[in-house]
C-alpha cells in the first residue's frame, strides 16, 4: 500500500485509492478509457506510459492501484477472469517438473485448471487438508514451488490458518497463494499474515452486482509483481476498461456490503442449525465450526457464504434448490442478490470422482443483502 493510504481505514482506502479526480474536467470518478491505442509524442515518447491497452489502460491502472491498496500489497494486476489470473500466476511461477500442494476443498474451476490443463505441461500436484498445517507439510516434496489455499473454502467453508501455513511454506522455500474471494480484503488480509500472492475472482464480492467478470492478483514483492506484469502483457488476458470501471465502483461499497452479507448469513446459519431437515451447517461463524477460532482470529467477520446438508440425499438437496423463490438458482456468488445452488451438479461437477468431490446432499447459499426475514421465510418454505 502506498504511504498516501497506509494511515487510512479500509473503507476510506476503498473509496479513494486509484480514484484520482480527472485532471481535465475534475470528474471524481475515473473515466472509462474505451481505447485500444494512444498517440505517441515522437517515436518512443509515450504519454503517461500508455501505448496499447493490452499493456496498460488508465481505467485498469486505477483499478490495479486500488486492488494493491485494499489488500495492502505493492502491486495489483487485473485480469479478464479469476481463472485468467490463476493461469497467469501458475505459468509465471512454475516450470515442468514443479509441484504444487492444493487444498482438498477448492473451487471446481481451480481444480480443473490443475487437473486438466496445468498437468499437461508437466506440473505435478497433490491434495492436502490445508486446515491442518501438518498435512500440508507432509504433502511437500523437494519440487514444491507453491502451496494453494482457499479460506474460507468453496464450497465446504473450511478455514486455513494463513500464518501457520505461511510458516510451512517459508520453511520449504515455497510461495503461499491465498484465494481471498470468499473473504475479500475487507474481512481478511492474507499478505499481512504471510501470504505471497492473493488471488481474487473480481466477479464475486469485489464487483458485487453480478454484472462483471474479472480476476486479480496482488503481491507484496515488487519483483514478483514485475514478473507477473510481464506475463500479463505477454499472455493478454487483461481486464477491459468497462469491466475495470465496474469493479472499481463495486469496491467502494465493499465494506458496507460485506457487513450486511455477514449479518444476514449469520442469521440464516443459526436458523438452519435448528431446522429438522438440515443435517449439517457449514459456516465459520458458528461456534461449533472446527475452524471458528482461527476464523475469528484472522477475519473481521465470517462472510456471506453458507453451505448445508439435508436429509434425503442428493435428490432432496436438488429439490430444495428448485423450490427456492427469492434465492435465485444460479452459479457464481457475491452479488447483492441471494443465490442458491447444488455444487455437486453445478459449480463443482468437474471435481466428481476426485479427492475434491463434494457431498451429494450439499446446498450452497450466497446470502445477499435483502431483508433477512424475507430470506429466512424463503428457505423455510424451500425446506418444507
Amino acid at each position: 500500500m502506498s504511504d498516501r493510504h497506509s494511515r487510512h481505514s479500509f473503507e476510506t482506502v476503498a473509496i479513494h485509492a486509484g480514484n484520482t479526480a480527472d485532471p481535465l474536467t475534475g470528474a471524481v470518478v475515473p473515466p472509462i478509457y474505451q481505447v485500444s491505442t494512444y498517440k505517441q509524442d515522437g517515436v518512443g515518447g509515450l504519454r503517461g506510459g500508455y501505448e496499447y491497452s493490452r499493456s496498460a489502460n488508465p481505467t485498469r491502472t486505477a483499478l490495479e492501484e486500488n486492488l494493491a491498496a485494499v489488500e495492502g500489497g505493492s502491486r495489483g494486476l487485473a485480469f479478464a477472469s479469476g481463472l485468467a489470473a490463476e493461469d497467469c500466476l501458475l505459468r509465471t511461477l512454475l516450470t515442468p517438473g514443479d509441484h504444487v500442494v492444493i487444498p482438498n476443498d477448492a473451487y471446481g474451476g481451480t481444480f480443473r485448471l490443475f487437473a486438466k490443463v496445468v498437468s499437461r505441461w508437466g506440473v505435478e500436484w497433490s491434495v492436502a487438508d490445508t486446515s491442518d498445517p501438518a498435512q500440508v507439510r507432509a504433502a511437500i516434496t523437494p519440487r514444491t514451488k507453491a502451496i494453494w489455499v482457499e479460506t474460507p473454502s468453496n464450497p465446504l467453508l473450511g478455514i486455513t490458518d494463513i500464518a501457520a501455513v505461511a510458516d510451512v511454506a517459508r520453511s520449504a522455500g515455497a510461495r503461499l497463494i491465498v484465494d481471498n474471494t470468499f473473504a475479500t480484503p475487507y474481512l481478511q488480509q492474507p499478505l499481512a499474515l504471510g501470504a505471497d500472492v492473493v488471488v481474487h475472482s473480481l466477479t464475486k464480492y469485489m464487483g458485487g452486482h453480478s454484472d462483471v467478470v474479472g480476476g486479480a492478483l496482488v503481491v507484496s514483492d515488487a519483483a514478483l509483481g514485475d514478473e507477473l506484469a510481464y506475463h500479463q502483457n505477454a499472455m493478454g488476458a487483461v481486464a477491459g476498461p468497462f469491466d475495470s470501471w465496474l469493479v472499481l465502483r463495486g469496491i467502494k461499497t465493499l465494506g458496507v456490503r460485506m457487513d450486511r452479507h455477514s449479518e444476514n448469513a449469520g442469521r440464516i446459519a443459526e436458523m438452519l442449525t435448528r431446522h429438522a431437515r438440515v443435517t449439517r451447517v457449514l459456516y465459520p461463524g458458528l461456534p461449533e465450526h472446527p475452524g471458528h477460532e482461527v476464523a475469528a482470529k484472522q477475519m473481521r467477520a465470517f462472510g456471506g457464504m453458507v453451505s448445508f446438508q439435508v436429509e434425503g440425499g442428493e435428490e432432496a438437496a436438488v429439490e430444495v434448490c428448485n423450490r427456492a423463490k427469492l434465492f435465485t438458482l444460479g452459479e457464481s456468488l457475491g452479488g447483492v442478490e441471494s443465490l442458491i445452488e447444488h455444487p455437486g451438479r453445478m459449480t463443482h461437477a468437474s471435481a466428481a470422482g476426485s479427492a475434491l468431490e463434494v457431498p451429494a446432499d450439499l446446498v450452497r447459499l450466497s446470502v445477499g443483502i435483502e431483508a433477512v426475514d424475507d430470506l429466512l421465510a424463503d428457505l423455510q418454505q424451500a425446506l418444507g
